[in-house]
């Protein structure tokens, strides 16, 4: 099967009660067992759920995975993946990662003797400099949020290959969304997501998954879903898997709406930096058109002058919403230093760059002609450079 059919029929077969052709939404706690032990291979929903395990199959078809274990939120995928690890272990990181997952490492991980190094991961001779005898783990972002730098995943996979030991390759892939980027085909061994962003894209339900091919990785992963039960329920597994059938057509509308308004943001006079892998003018846009098959909805820049501008812009918009999130079909934008960042210490943010002037758009599927309209506007009327 292509991505669209994987998306509609894998884990959707018809309901065998009733015939149903949409997977119910099984809203129970608990299954009625015939004998002590025997039942029909589920026992509480906690551990497994017809609805999550219909979610699981699909998303782990559409990453070309053997398993996929769904989440109450992609922090919660994130902290479960993170106990393949043990104290005294090291990781690699993005330097320019997700505020949450950053908090969650530094200010959580750290207390259980766990330790993490950050570095700019588009500098692979920056990744091997960071490497420890104790290194277990690469976590990568690509593109990075908020400044959309690509990493080179099979480069990464390179280097875990150069380790005595073994290292886990991990992907956050929620930018990109499976539509655009099969990391486990480049050689990593775990993908993670917030479903609520691209993959339910309608911006109604928070979740995550964790997916991949290695059955070890998956028996960890699977124990600590149950072990900790940071689980979706089954409605929002419902309506994750309802968005996930309609990805491959929302994420192409995002990458071509996303692509005129970075090429309007580029040419724009009041405009001093633009970041997009589409655009010829992005560091990475090689790699891109070699690791990706589309570009995406997300765009950062930077207004030219006080960044106090970007403040007074960001309230002056009507089709985008000032919003945390991202990845709905509506348009959004986002302040990262103060909102999705604002965990990560200031001196932090603006040695990698994340300045209080940067933006972040979430470029959804209105018409981009509207969308062009109401950034003009916002732009022709906030205070000059």
């Amino acid at each position: 099967m292509k991505f669209s059919t994987k998306a509609i029929h894998v884990g959707q077969e018809a309901d065998p009660a009733t015939g149903a052709t949409i997977v119910p939404v099984y809203q129970t706690s608990t299954y009625t067992q015939d004998a002590v032990g025997e039942h029909k291979g589920f026992d509480y929903s906690r551990t497994i759920n017809p609805t999550r395990l219909a979610l699981e199959k699909q998303l782990a078809s559409l990453e070309g995975a053997e398993f996929g274990y769904a989440f109450a939120s992609g922090m919660a995928a994130t902290a479960a993946v993170l106990n393949l690890l043990s104290a005294g272990d090291h990781a690699v990181v993005t330097d320019d990662l997700y505020g949450g997952t950053y908090r969650l490492f530094s200010r959580v991980l750290e207390r259980y003797g766990l330790s993490f190094t950050y570095v700019d991961m588009s500098d692979l001779a920056a990744v091997r400099a960071a490497v420890r005898p104790n290194t277990k783990l690469f976590w990568i972002e690509t593109p990075t949020n908020p400044l959309l730098k690509l990493i080179d995943i099979a480069g990464v996979v390179g280097i875990r290959g150069e380790l005595a030991t073994k290292a886990t390759v991990v992907v956050d892939n929620t930018f990109a969304s499976p539509y655009f980027q099969q990391p486990l085909a480049l050689g990593a061994d775990v993908v993670v997501h917030s479903t609520t962003k691209y993959i339910g894209g309608h911006s109604d339900v928070v979740g995550g998954v964790a997916i991949t091919n290695d059955r070890a990785i998956a028996d960890v992963i699977k124990f600590h879903q149950n072990a900790v039960g940071g689980v979706p329920g089954p409605h929002d597994a419902w309506l994750t898997m309802r968005g996930a059938k309609t990805l491959a057509l929302r994420m192409r509308q995002h990458a071509e709406n996303a692509h005129v308004v970075a090429e309007f943001l580029e040419r724009h006079d009041e405009v001093s930096r633009v970041y997009y892998p589409g655009l010829p003018s992005h560091p990475q846009h090689e790699l891109a058109k070699r690791q990706m098959s589309g570009y995406g909805g997300m765009v950062s820049f930077v207004l030219k002058g006080a960044q106090s501008r970007a403040l007074d812009f960001a309230n002056r918009l009507s089709y985008f919403s000032l919003a945390e999130s991202l990845g709905g079909v509506e348009s959004l934008i986002c302040h990262p230093a103060r909102m999705t960042h604002g965990s990560i210490p200031k001196e932090d943010r603006e040695r990698r760059g994340v300045t209080d002037g940067l933006l972040r758009l979430s470029v959804g599927i209105e018409d981009v002609e509207d969308l062009l309209d109401d950034l003009s506007r916002a732009l022709a009327s906030v205070v000059p450079a």
